[in-house]
């Protein structure tokens, strides 16, 4: 039960008591009647709430998304677990680094991100996944129409924009390029170029790069903006999954086991709402959280979601979404054979829909 109802009733037992007696006399029988229920009503509320070991979960946010998080908390399906947003992020890396220095209390990267912070002793797990690519949300290789650039080899001594070093764009980047035949010499005369997700489209415009990463509602809204075209997406090359994943410490789901599951619950279950809820519903509700939080972003961008973008049932994650990236960081080298195993990374036990995906 929320803070909200359990007020309303405290504020009418407030109200009951301090009648005067002689009206407490007359009115003995509905007294009697009615405090009781009103008491039980505020008990089950504190019972509730102390079944969690924490009232908030800290977390980083990103400019113009709604994180499913909040849409979890907004739909009530957090409740009473509140989230407090400690500022926002443009790296998935630095928002699980976060989360290891105790600064959140959950974050989310690339799941080859979150494959090499474990090897390297980071003591997380991922507990749920969060985004991926469908046909209507991937992430994209743009470059401007008219551009000399038609394929991969057109690359060769062009920049590319992303959004950090070392996570999945220039994977997704490197492996494109190895699939088109480019060697490892070619690819060291690309220069990569880091810069926030909000700003990319318009540095590709402005000619300071040559070819630039765009996912999700500000990849569509840059579309819709006309003058750009894909060189690759990651949907043409896998097809649908899942790629990124929220991550939780090793202590806290230990220590917190509650407040664990209800946040992964939640998460599952405003996953599968936004899947299940006609498409102009989740972006009215999208809108309306944006505006609310007014943390002078461009609430426009939320107009262009388009789908979940989660492969798994209420973010429910495989061992292939892990171990390509294992094999990958094997195979050049970062990672020794059977250095880190994809049962190490991640677990859907916290996840309800695990056990309704195997009846």
């Amino acid at each position: 039960m929320n803070r909200l109802m359990k007020s309303r009733a405290m504020l009418l037992v407030r109200r009951f008591t301090a009648l005067p007696l002689s009206l407490l006399l007359l009115g003995g029988s509905l007294l009697f009647i009615v405090t009781p229920g009103l008491r039980m009503f505020a008990a089950r509320a504190d019972a509730d709430a102390g079944r969690y070991e924490v009232s908030e979960l800290r977390y980083q946010g990103w400019t113009g998304q709604v994180l499913f998080p909040e849409l979890a908390e907004d739909l009530g399906y957090l409740a009473p677990i509140h989230l407090k947003w400690v500022g926002n992020t443009i790296s998935g890396p630095q928002d699980i680094q976060s989360v290891v220095t105790g600064d959140t209390d959950f974050g989310g990267a690339f799941n080859g991100s979150i494959v090499k912070a474990i090897a390297a002793h980071a003591p997380i797990t991922a507990v749920i996944a969060y985004y991926g690519a469908d046909k209507g949300t991937y992430t994209g290789l743009y470059v401007l129409n008219g551009s000399a650039i038609k394929g991969a080899r057109d690359l060769i001594g062009k920049k590319v924009g992303m959004n950090t070093l070392g996570a999945y764009q220039e994977y997704l980047l490197t492996d494109y390029l190895l699939r088109s035949g480019l060697t490892a010499e070619d690819i060291k005369h690309i220069t990569l170029v880091a810069a926030p997700p909000v700003s990319l489209a318009q540095t590709l415009r402005q000619g300071r790069i040559d070819a630039t990463f765009l996912s999700d509602i500000i990849r569509d809204k840059a579309v819709a903006q006309g003058g750009i075209h894909p060189l690759v997406t990651d949907f043409d090359v896998y097809g649908p999954f899942s790629l990124g994943s929220y991550v939780l410490t090793d202590k806290f789901i230990a220590d917190k086991p509650n407040a664990a599951g209800k946040f992964v619950e939640a998460t599952a279950r405003a996953i599968e709402w936004a899947r299940t809820t006609p498409r102009p519903q989740v972006i009215a509700r999208l809108e309306q959280i944006t505006k609310r939080r007014q943390r002078a972003e461009d609430p426009t961008l939320v107009d262009y979601w388009q789908s979940p973008g989660v492969a798994g049932r209420g973010g429910l994650m495989s061992d292939q979404e892990f171990a390509s990236y294992i094999d990958w960081y094997v195979r050049i080298g970062q990672l020794k054979p059977g250095e880190v195993k994809a049962s190490d990374v991640y677990t859907n036990r916290l996840n309800p829909f695990r056990d309704m995906a195997a009846k």
